[in-house]
């Protein structure tokens, strides 16, 4: 299984703009350059995207994790905090923080935190990253608590 994405760039690197797309059509044309990736300004980045990823990864890694462990999250919600640093005058993505939050009927909370930290180290894009990636995972209370 292959997926695609493309990005195209014009200009130098402070005035340029570039395009990312992706071959399903998510992303078509979606605009990307220097402010919104180090200015904060509005629209998307790698870093962004990388987030968005290893988010979506990780929590369809937990979900399948838990089934097989006997469990079916009512709730499963992840948010990936990208850092971008300089170091040694390079730009390096330093650290992911994968921050979950959880509502699992009938798990404790050890046995959670065993199945969350596997599948942060067995996601496909955890196993991809090199960058130091941790794990915040919260237990949420559902309402029968």
């Amino acid at each position: 299984m292959k997926r695609t994405a493309s990005a195209i760039w014009s200009g130098d690197l402070k005035t340029g703009h570039g395009a990312l797309a992706t071959h399903s059509g998510v992303l078509k044309d979606t605009p990307y350059g220097f402010a919104t990736r180090f200015e904060g300004a509005q629209g998307t980045n790698p870093e962004e995207l990388i987030a968005a990823a290893h988010a979506g990864c990780f929590t369809m890694a937990l979900s399948a994790s838990l089934g097989k462990a006997g469990f079916t999250a009512k709730r499963l919600a992840t948010q990936a905090t990208v850092s971008l640093e300089l170091v040694g005058g390079n730009w390096t993505i330093t650290s992911v923080l994968l921050d979950n939050e959880a509502w699992i009927p009938g798990i404790t909370p050890d046995k959670f935190e065993q199945i969350a930290a596997d599948a942060k180290a067995n996601c496909p894009v955890s196993r991809l990253l090199r960058a130091d990636i941790s794990l915040r995972a919260k237990l949420e209370a559902g309402p029968e608590h």
